[in-house]
């Protein structure tokens, strides 16, 4: 058993830099033609492919909105003409918190904004590329949930916790429906990861390094990390685990 991915085609959303890239780049690395896809940033998806390719790996970028079903099957489409196939592992790492809110400034509009980024892009993804999965008799696929699923997130974010929450929970529930067809689902669960889009807009500098304080191996998680964990859930040395939450935090929380 190894963590040979040569041969299988990957599609990671959210790549265009944080930790989709290094997800991308990792999984590049093992073998995998990966289908590097972005909402808005076409320079940051560009990078993402370039890196793979300096370091001999085969990807492309592909443009889709995964919040939009259409998008989603028109997507899915053009990674198996460009490859050759269908997509053996799959990545949900598209979302975001959107916007820091209290509950009770909350819109309707934003509550929607933040449940389809995080939720349904999750869920309609993962439909779309199960029938070539089902076909093949293997698969895998891996959810990103957070921290904020087990402890309701910082301020103005229990909408973004609620999500995330839902995820993990959707996780255990598709690794059920899909283990007959040989498909594993499984979810990350990132903490505080630094070199990310996310606490570079959303978390200021002080709460950052009070947050570091309070992590037990008292640094900030890196894309890497993740990417770590993430490869072993895709790789043949995960065979015999669907239904699991990996957490990556250093000790912020701990199950």
């Amino acid at each position: 058993m190894n963590m040979d991915l040569t041969g299988k085609i990957a599609l990671v959303t959210g790549a265009s830099g944080g930790i989709g890239r290094g997800v991308a780049v990792e999984l590049a690395k093992h073998g995998a033609k990966v289908a590097v896809n972005y909402l808005s940033s076409e320079q940051g998806a560009a990078e993402t492919v370039a890196e793979i390719e300096a370091l001999g790996g085969k990807a492309r970028a592909f443009q889709a909105d995964v919040t939009d079903v259409a998008a989603i099957g028109r997507l899915v489409s053009e990674i198996e003409n460009a490859f050759g196939g269908s997509i053996d592992i799959l990545v949900n790492n598209a979302g975001h918190l959107v916007q820091r809110l209290a509950n009770a400034e909350m819109t309707e509009e934003l509550y929607g904004k933040v449940m389809d980024v995080n939720l349904k892009s999750t869920v309609f993804v993962s439909k779309a590329v199960l029938p070539g999965m089902k076909a093949k008799g293997e698969g895998r696929i891996v959810n990103m949930t957070s921290v904020a699923a087990h402890n309701g997130g910082g301020p103005g974010a229990s909408i973004y916790a609620a999500s995330k929450a839902a995820v993990l929970s959707y996780t255990k529930g598709l690794a059920k429906e899909t283990a007959g067809d040989g498909i594993l689902v499984n979810a990350i669960s990132p903490g505080f990861i630094g070199g990310t889009a996310f606490h570079a807009t959303f978390t200021p500098d002080a709460a950052r390094q009070a947050t570091v304080q309070g992590i037990p191996l008292r640094r900030e998680g890196t894309p890497g990390d993740v990417a770590g964990a993430v490869l072993y859930l895709v790789s043949e040395l995960s065979s015999y685990v669907t239904g699991e939450t990996i957490e990556i935090n250093g000790g912020m929380f701990m199950r």
